[in-house]
């Protein structure tokens, strides 16, 4: 976690109200949140605004939470910014005196009455912390204010042992609780059930689901406009680290075979993209550079994939799990998202362009010259010809949102993407988009460690983005084998192979523009990836 020491702060801040009554006056707020909140806000990783300029932050809502010790509060904070726009933030308050404090981490001293002390985030409080654990346990509704605490029909009565956090903290706060159970807490919050909540729980309650961690509780806002999710809590799956890690390490070994099996990259045999291959029918010169076991471990989690698709895309009950055909309405809202992310991909590589050279440079004027046929591409959806169905899917999948738990595979985080509204996270889509989703973190995983590891292999650079191509396609042709195969046996219905085609191809090319806009703002270098992967993708 980040840590804000004591000893750093000029002055405490004093207010005449006491703790017990302090958001139900005007002079506390005011001061709360803008001297005290916009100084420590802007520090936190959960903070999202951080490419923007902060303009103001309002208190619009508080509840109380009491335990046998302490009264807390979680406060709904509306940050706004001024490139007009704002984001909605939870944060759990305390104020405790110096003996009671459980970390070095504080908001600000403070004064409160007669009474000295500090504002903490009160997650950082184990009472606090045992609190929530013990509600959810209790499946606790709080009279009042509307905060509601479900526990999961996977979940035995039982007692709080221990707390503590998962590792650092990102974009929300996740704390494992008797090393059992992970309670993450949502930072940006919504007026509407998180995707994450809504899909966790139906995977566990209805479908059961083994690959994902299984839905155990949740805390949960009611107010008059909607629901708001603010903690998920789910059961702890042992792991050996995320499948990123794992696919850069197997990576690495695939190259590192160039030279150590003298392997000549000219003589690998080539196939075209989408070709779907059982493992029997991989060139023996292909398994001998890759070895078979990761071409394994790729049908084992193309298997997950598709009994996720599956388990989302079989409920005929539950109206927002069931599956429905393409028609006008979702053609308008794809394209207008497709052109309006396109144009702002356009924007951002003209203004970008002199932070790049060499290949990122070249491909970066071929995508400039090529723009017309990208967007013709966007355009050419038509939802008369598709025959397939849309369901709910992740939304944001890729090797980073999957944990290794031996030779098996636990999928995890359907918030979806980060950059979508909430309302268009929830949008019925092809599950092939999260397939595409994939294959492009494979791409990834390639070009990082040919990036990463450039000194290490005695190739020249062009030789061994030749080599990752063809790498790539295999990995994408006994994937696609498997996850057909499992889909189609499921009775999930993803069309035919020309649909199949034109959908991959679609939602690859979305996804490569999404990545585009990141790379650019984050490390220019890398914008080889996306760029690279928009040029195989459209053949120009």
């Amino acid at each position: 976690m980040d840590t804000t020491n004591q000893d750093t702060f000029a002055s405490t801040f004093e207010f005449k109200t006491e703790w017990k009554t302090c958001f139900e006056e005007e002079d506390f707020i005011k001061v709360f949140s803008s001297d005290i909140l916009e100084n420590y806000i802007i520090n936190k990783r959960w903070y999202g605004g951080k490419a923007s300029t902060l303009k103001y932050i309002d208190v619009v809502d508080y509840f109380k939470m009491t335990s046998k010790k302490n009264t807390y509060y979680g406060v709904l904070l509306e940050v706004n910014f001024k490139e007009a726009f704002y984001q909605h933030y939870f944060m759990p308050l305390a104020f405790m005196s110096k003996e009671e404090l459980d970390t070095s981490t504080v908001i600000a001293p403070v004064k409160m009455g007669n009474q000295e002390g500090f504002l903490v985030d009160a997650l950082h409080q184990e009472d606090f912390r045992k609190m929530l654990f013990d509600n959810i346990i209790k499946s606790k509704e709080t009279k009042g204010n509307k905060l509601i605490f479900h526990k999961g029909s996977t979940i035995e009565n039982q007692e709080y042992e221990s707390s503590r956090f998962m590792g650092l903290e990102q974009s929300n706060t996740s704390i494992i609780y008797n090393d059992t159970y992970v309670l993450k807490i949502f930072r940006r919050i919504y007026v509407s059930t998180n995707p994450d909540y809504e899909i966790s729980r139906f995977l566990t309650e209805r479908m059961h689901f083994p690959n994902s961690p299984a839905y155990t509780g949740s805390i949960n806002l009611a107010l008059s406009e909607g629901n708001i999710t603010l903690g998920l809590m789910q059961e702890l799956v042992p792991n050996q680290g995320d499948a990123w890690k794992f696919m850069l390490e197997q990576t690495d070994g695939v190259f590192d075979n160039l030279k150590r099996k003298k392997i000549k990259i000219d003589k690998l045999p080539d196939i075209v993209m989408f070709k779907r291959l059982k493992i029997n029918e991989i060139p023996p010169e292909i398994i001998d550079w890759v070895g078979l076991s990761l071409f394994l471990r790729i049908q084992t989690l193309a298997l997950r994939t598709a009994e996720m698709h599956i388990a989302l895309g079989s409920d005929i009950h539950e109206t927002a799990f069931t599956p429905t055909t393409y028609n006008g309405d979702y053609t308008v809202w794809l394209k207008n998202r497709m052109l309006y992310q396109f144009q702002n991909r356009l924007n951002i590589i003209e203004n970008s362009l002199h932070k790049l050279d060499g290949l990122a440079l070249e491909l970066a004027h071929q995508f400039m010259e090529n723009k017309k046929i990208v967007r013709k591409h966007f355009v050419d959806f038509d939802w008369t010809k598709m025959k397939s169905e849309r369901i709910r899917i992740h939304g944001d999948y890729h090797l980073g949102q999957v944990l290794v738990n031996g030779d098996d595979f636990y999928i995890l985080d359907f918030e979806g993407e980060p950059e979508s509204t909430i309302r268009d996270r929830k949008v019925k889509q092809p599950p092939l988009k999260d397939v595409a989703g994939m294959f492009r973190s494979f791409h990834y995983a390639i070009y990082a460690t040919i990036f990463n590891n450039k000194e290490k292999y005695p190739f020249e650079q062009e030789e061994l983005f030749k080599a990752g191509e063809i790498l790539y396609k295999y990995f994408v042709g006994v994937f696609l084998e498997t996850y057909i195969e499992k889909a189609q046996s499921g009775n999930l219905n993803i069309g035919y192979n020309h649909e199949i085609d034109f959908l991959l191809k679609y939602c690859l090319l979305e996804k490569a523009v999404y990545e585009l806009g990141y790379e650019l703002n984050s490390r220019p270098r890398w914008a080889v990836i996306p760029l690279r992967g928009i040029q195989s993708i459209m053949n120009y």
